[in-house]
């Protein structure tokens, strides 16, 4: 089965153009609609209507190797483990009986082989891995078990037969969220913008969130720029508070965003009494006074068409085929999102940010696109600077910061 991608038509706006972002965005929002109704008649399977083959005896056994804590209850390995859990659930697993979890697992490959290879030997029909330092030796396990299917999150390798990697265009959702930040910095009159990120341009995926973050603002407020202070892990929330920390007092950082696991930024914000984006999940309740909003990723999407696509294949070599390839999930298809904005939020916030991702979702626009995206008094034009970055660039291979970023420690 494959995936809807998003729909490729919409009236073309003229470029270096100012246009009423009100009126504009009724018409972009009638053309998403019509496409939306469009996609539905073109033959995609929806992931819901997927019929399970699972066995009465249930089997099937799902492996999953995870970077942090199987035992956390926020954050990026509580979501992918929940999602997982749904999933299953969705396709009549029993996640308490066929879900086997290795956890605090790192890149580092002796640890990562010797945990797989025993979820092999455990049965597992499938295995996921949710860090893209997996990858590498993803790849190898797949092609030494043909018989067991191997997805991973992040990163671009695969084979034809049963390993594929999945992610989403987070970048979209974070440039979304930019758009917010930008706003609010108007509001508080504070050009400074923190970011507490995972990782720095070591890491393609870190990188292209921060990038289009920092196009969001900017688009807003020409004169902000992002400090972007790095951690050098998925999951440290001593040290991500201590990044928001510094990135307040020693910056002056009127507005805290991060791509990190906890909401220990958001926390530091609430007390601080600044603003600040969370990320994975909606982080209001930690922060009821500061949270705008957070990028946020559905991965059940994509876990409950890779079971699908596994559990009704003739075997794990024709898995490729049948999920479509590798997996790059969008706002279309449900894998993406954004948090509801907060009452915290500047008021020109959401009709910018509706405008943008109407035009993310048609196809029309990209951030990486080529083209910048300029909100100024209810208007918005559309300014052609630069050329494009692949998706494989995006996915893999960005290393660089754009203009407005500035990596501090």
């Amino acid at each position: 089965m494959t995936l809807p991608s998003a729909p490729m038509f919409l009236p073309r706006i003229k470029k270096t153009t100012k246009t009423k972002m009100k009126k504009l965005l009724s018409t972009v929002v009638a053309s998403v609609l019509l496409c939306a109704s469009l996609i539905t008649g073109c033959g995609a399977v929806p992931v819901e209507s997927v019929p399970s083959q699972a066995s009465a005896g249930g089997d099937f056994l799902v492996g999953m190797v995870v970077y942090g804590s199987k035992r956390s209850e926020s954050g990026y390995t509580y979501e992918h483990i929940q999602a997982v859990r749904e999933a299953m659930e969705a396709v009549g697993l029993d996640p308490d009986t066929a879900l086997k979890i290795r956890d605090n697992i790192t890149d580092t490959d002796q640890d990562l082989r010797a945990e797989v290879e025993n979820l092999v030997v455990t049965g597992c029909d499938i295995i996921f891995g949710t860090s893209c330092e997996y990858e590498i030796t993803f790849a190898e396990l797949a092609e030494q078990y043909p018989e067991v299917v191997f997805c991973n999150e992040g990163g671009v390798l695969s084979n034809s037969a049963n390993f594929c990697n999945y992610s989403g265009r987070t970048y979209q959702a974070f440039y979304l969220a930019g758009i917010a930040a930008g706003y609010k910095s108007l509001d508080v009159m504070n050009d400074r913008i923190g970011f507490v990120s995972s990782w720095g341009t070591e890491r393609s995926e870190s990188c292209s969130d921060v990038n289009a973050f920092t196009l969001g603002a900017l688009a807003v407020n020409p004169d902000a720029s992002v400090y972007v202070y790095t951690v050098g892990s998925w999951g440290d929330p001593d040290a991500e508070y201590h990044a928001a920390q510094t990135l307040f007092s020693r910056y002056d950082c009127g507005i805290i965003a991060q791509d990190c696991d906890s909401a220990e930024p958001q926390l530091l914000a609430e007390e601080d009494g600044i603003f600040g984006c969370g990320y994975l999940t909606d982080m209001t309740e930690a922060a009821p006074d500061a949270h705008l909003t957070a990028p946020v990723i559905n991965w059940s999407v994509y876990y409950q068409a890779a079971l699908s696509a596994a559990m009704n294949g003739p075997s794990a070599s024709d898995f490729v085929t049948n999920i479509g390839g590798n997996y790059y999930g969008t706002f279309t298809d449900g894998f993406l999102d954004l948090s509801p904005l907060t009452d915290n939020n500047a008021p020109a916030a959401a009709e910018a940010i509706e405008y943008a991702r109407a035009l993310m979702i048609s196809g029309q626009w990209d951030v990486f696109s080529g083209t910048s995206l300029i909100f100024e008094d209810g208007d918005v034009s559309m300014i052609a600077d630069g050329d494009g970055i692949s998706e494989v660039d995006l996915r893999g291979y960005m290393d660089y910061w754009l203009d407005g970023v500035v990596e501090v420690s």
